[in-house]
């Protein structure tokens, strides 16, 4: 099988990358650097097997030849993490909604099953948790940048229902919750790799808000298995599945946790959201997800403590620190 990968060269994209490698297919891997990093699939490149191509996925005449070429698609590109959309909202919704517009049609036109990341952000401020699948979203204002995100995803998730429904694209949603694992970067917000070089630096931990939001951390490692198992099978076409860990942790004793294990002796400083993000922020106070269907389903179970994740997001930076 050969398999393209937009947004190949991010966190999540490399280890899926990496993972389809090992089990015998080929990838090419499109990425536009934007938020992925090439550091990330440097290890990859001169194997006959994968391939890389620096480019943006709304370049549709690219996107045509790759579609074209190979049998499936993972589409994970997409701006993500809470300070770039606040930062800038206008490339987080024309690249979510009009790259994935671009992903789905050409799919469509080559008949190729499309794999669609999306987010724990559908579920925006509600509050009935476990977040289910079916359950609603509650959306904030349009005058509040961050839910730009969780609304272009939204689209992005009934535009490939819609494919699905009215044209028969084979087509398979995967919401993906706070996935943490090695070369994540702090740089927009992921809190997990921010408070690990915080803690190594010797710098101060920086808790947004009160730090008593809490949020389940999965294994980049279960989650990209996950999705390996959804995409080959056929009762997940037409599908929304939850992919996190269900083991809830507040920000704060995340930060604790991050010192216990780094053995750092770094204060931890609370940030009130204004300024951290912009005046009026709004956060959802718990993200825990219900993952019952994919249980049913593949069998889904999350197999790595968050201790064992941390440590070796812990390695990674250590490695990173020393190589300079």
């Amino acid at each position: 099988m050969k398999a393209l990968i937009t947004g190949g060269a991010g966190f999540i994209g490399s280890h899926l990358a990496e993972a389809l490698l090992a089990e015998g297919h080929r990838v090419v891997a499109i990425d536009d650097l934007s938020t992925g990093a090439e550091a990330n699939i440097r290890h990859l490149f001169g194997r006959p097997d994968f391939q890389f191509v620096l480019e943006t996925i709304t370049n549709e005449v690219v996107m045509d030849r790759l579609v074209s070429e190979c049998d499936i698609v993972f589409h994970l590109a997409a701006a993500v993490g809470v300070e770039l959309i606040v930062r800038d909202p206008v490339h987080t919704i024309e690249t979510n909604v009009l790259g994935t517009s671009i992903v789905l049609r050409l799919a469509n036109r080559y008949r190729r099953k499309v794999i669609l990341a999306s987010t724990s952000e559908i579920y925006g401020k509600s509050t009935d948790v476990p977040f289910q699948e079916d359950g609603d979203g509650v959306m904030g204002p349009t005058t509040r940048s961050r839910w730009a995100y969780a609304n272009s995803k939204a689209m992005d998730e009934f535009l490939a229902l819609a494919y699905h429904k009215q044209r028969g694209l084979p087509v398979i949603i995967c919401r993906f919750f706070n996935t943490i694992g090695p070369r994540q970067t702090g740089r927009y917000g992921m809190v997990a790799p921010r408070f690990v070089r915080q803690a190594l630096r010797g710098e101060p931990l920086t808790v947004y808000g009160d730090g008593q939001q809490s949020r389940c951390f999965a294994d980049v490692a279960d989650v990209v298995q996950a999705v390996l198992k959804l995409a080959a099978h056929p009762d997940a076409v037409g599908q929304v599945f939850n992919l996190g860990n269900t083991a809830e942790i507040t920000i704060l004793d995340l930060a604790r946790r991050v010192l216990q294990l780094t053995g750092s002796s770094s204060p931890i400083v609370m940030i009130p959201y204004d300024q951290a993000y912009e005046p009026g922020f709004e956060d959802m106070r718990r993200r825990v997800p219900d993952i019952r269907r994919a249980a049913a389903l593949i069998g889904f179970k999350p197999a790595h403590t968050l201790d064992e994740t941390l440590g070796r997001i812990i390695a990674y930076y250590r490695e990173q620190e020393h190589a300079r």
